[in-house]
């Protein structure tokens, strides 16, 4: 728990001293956000508020981590770990590709950076390095960071992604590792579009990561196979990873909260889109994560339902997408959408942190709790 509680706070403090340090430089340089011209007129104001701030998130992250790590090693409980680095190393490659992305954007002053082609094929290098990394690394439990089988609160032992190995089933796992990671990546992004939205609603979704890695941890099958115990390697470590990230959200959100100061561009929102992905693959919680993050399900498809239907029909289904500038444009103040938002997403977390524990208590949780006493 000192180790959790360490990473939240020093990440809080990196991100909160480091985010007005990066809204002075980027002032002085001229490194303001360029506003979609078909947006809520209201943005325009926005035009010229600093941007990749999300450098201060990735920042704050990476030194509470390697903080955290050493501490761990000189007490003797532990130290970095396979799972630990692959998900932060996915953090941190999703987070360079935004920030190519946003550089391009301040360099040519203009509202799009790389294009759609650029921006799949990054995602998709990432996203192959990554799941053919975390099935290797298997520890003294013969547990690799992730596993081919599809999950819900645990791997589902019928749901083979792999079809029990051969080539095959290796590209079907990996097409299926690249549709997760560029899809919430690119939910994270579609989310980050009012002042706040995308770090509240973030913290909230990684609050529940913290509690349910540590809850892996404190019952996990290292320690003692018995009914309800998790088969997940270095829960720990994700659990550090996750509180860094809660942290980094806060401390960011201090100064990006209406009216912003600055915004995490593509820097932040891919990177913490990669975070969220890389926990809920090693933390076997894939389809759990769709309940946890609903509000970025809800973001993503408010888009895909506007382009199905305009492409059908020539019409709108919405006013505008995705579906925050929709109620904006509706009369809502960027506020009230903000933390009405916030209010689902916090609801969601709730709903999706109390079916993993209904789980674990289902599964035998009293038996362990019995043992333990």
């Amino acid at each position: 728990m000192t180790q959790i509680i360490i990473a939240g706070m020093v990440s809080f403090l990196v991100a909160i001293f480091v985010t007005p340090m990066l809204i002075r430089w980027f002032s002085a340089e001229g490194f303001g956000q360029e506003i979609r011209d078909d947006g809520p007129r209201s943005h325009l104001r926005k035009r010229g508020t600093p941007t990749m701030g999300g450098l201060a998130i990735l920042l704050g992250i990476t030194v509470a981590y390697v903080v955290v790590g050493l501490y761990g090693i000189v007490i003797g409980g532990g130290g970095f770990s396979a799972s630990g680095l692959l998900v932060l190393g996915l953090t941190l490659g999703l987070g360079f590709l935004g920030f190519l992305d946003d550089f391009i954007k301040l360099f040519r002053h203009r509202n799009l950076g790389l294009n759609k082609k650029a921006k799949l094929i990054g995602q998709f290098v990432v996203a192959i390095v990554f799941g053919i990394l975390i099935l290797q690394f298997p520890d003294a439990h013969d547990l690799t960071p992730g596993s081919t089988r599809l999950s819900f609160i645990r791997d589902m032992e019928t749901f083979d992604l792999a079809l029990g190995g051969g080539i095959i089933g290796m590209i079907i796992f990996l097409v299926f590792i690249y549709i997760l990671i560029s899809a919430w990546s690119n939910a994270v992004n579609l989310t980050d579009g009012l002042d706040g939205l995308a770090a509240g609603t973030t913290a909230f979704v990684l609050s529940a990561y913290a509690v349910l890695t540590f809850w892996q941890f404190r019952n996990s099958c290292a320690h003692q196979v018995v009914g309800g115990c998790y088969q997940v390697r270095d829960p720990l470590d994700l659990s550090v990873l996750a509180a860094a990230g809660l942290g980094a959200c806060l401390g960011f959100l201090w100064w990006n909260a209406a009216p912003a100061k600055i915004f995490m561009g593509d820097t932040g929102s891919l990177a913490l889109g990669g975070l969220v992905a890389g926990l809920s693959v090693t933390t076997r919680t894939e389809l759990l994560m769709i309940i946890i993050g609903a509000l970025f399900v809800m973001e993503a498809a408010s888009v895909v339902i506007q382009v199905a239907v305009f492409k059908t029909t020539g019409k709108r289904f919405f006013r505008m997408a995705p579906i925050h500038h929709h109620f904006e444009n509706g009369g809502w103040a960027e506020t009230t959408v903000v933390i009405r938002f916030w209010l689902i997403a916090a609801m969601a977390v709730i709903i999706g942190t109390s079916i993993f524990y209904g789980e674990w208590l289902s599964t035998g949780g009293v038996m362990i709790n019995e043992i333990a006493g």
